[in-house]
């Protein structure tokens, strides 16, 4: 089966920068997809790459089997990118500016579709406007809407929730769920943690251009978070234990980073011996945000 994106050995130099250090990857088909990292590691290069916006200094890259620099044209009719940046034309409204889009993809009657999209994005009552008269929330909308004018099977989303509201935020995921139980193939970069721990099945991390974490989003959260416990005591903590706080809660309470479940037994036993009762006791549930400490930390 055609791989929706594969990434084989790709690297990247600017100059003396090594910002892709020989990643490889591969998203399947219909996968909702999550790339993940700090600022620098490589993932807008990556975008770039996949979008044509760059070329790699080695490797390969293809999009639903489309070689992305001999193949271009049919990687790039593969493939909707929604960027970081806010970039607009400022001569045109809003359904000029996706009607034209659709025309670089030589769709000459595509105006059901923009209507769907305006709608499904609460664009429909600015769909006259100017650019220039646009929020940087309803700009962020039609950038999304770009991506999508021309229905690719692959969507690349680049932070693309960065300064807008709730609203927005939970109509945008409704609409790319949607797209993705469709069929469409969902990469989604984003600082938000907790979206991409809802939102995608599979997770790649990023740290200096390199692939350091792959894996389905259950096994990040098995494997890498071990264990919090939030207590609430009646003295101070024994010795033995201070080295394991990871934070004082400025409600009074301690809490414990512990290697799995299997420690907070030990932990008891430290406070019954020292003869601390114990007044409350939260177990915390592992999130993407401590797997991605943790991860980052240790590579």
């Amino acid at each position: 089966m055609t791989h929706a994106i594969e990434i084989i050995d790709v690297t990247k130099r600017y100059g003396d920068l090594q910002a892709l250090a020989g990643v490889s990857l591969t998203v399947e088909p219909g996968e909702f997809f999550g790339l993940l990292g700090p600022n620098g590691a490589g993932k807008t290069t990556l975008i770039s790459i996949l979008a044509g916006l760059s070329r790699a200094s080695s490797g390969v890259a293809r999009i639903m089997g489309h070689d992305v620099a001999s193949d271009y044209r049919g990687a790039r009719s593969a493939l909707g990118v929604v960027p970081q940046e806010l970039v607009f034309d400022p001569f045109f409204t809003v359904r000029e500016t996706l009607t034209f889009q659709s025309g670089y993809f030589g769709l000459r009657d595509n105006s059901a579709w923009i209507d769907e999209v305006l709608e499904n994005l609460d664009l429909t009552a600015k769909a006259d406007t100017n650019m220039r008269a646009l929020s940087g929330g309803m700009k962020r909308r039609v950038l999304v809407a770009q991506a999508l004018v021309h229905k690719p099977p692959v969507i690349v989303l680049d932070e693309p929730t960065a300064g807008v509201d709730v609203e927005l935020r939970q109509a945008l995921w409704r609409f790319i769920r949607r797209l993705n139980r469709d069929g469409h193939t969902i990469v989604l970069t984003t600082h938000y943690l907790e979206e991409a721990e809802a939102l995608c099945g599979r997770i790649a991390m990023l740290k200096q251009g390199r692939v350091v974490a792959l894996d389905r989003t259950e096994n990040l959260l098995q494997l890498h978070s071990g264990c919090q416990v939030v207590l609430r005591i009646d003295g101070a903590l024994p010795e033995g234990l201070v080295p394991k706080v990871a934070e004082r809660r400025e409600d009074g309470s301690l809490k414990l980073s512990l290697p799995d479940h299997a420690a907070i037994e030990g932990v008891l036993a430290a406070l019954r011996e020292s003869r601390i009762a114990v007044m409350e006791m939260e177990i915390l549930q592992p999130d993407l945000e401590d797997v991605f400490v943790q991860i980052m930390h240790r590579s």
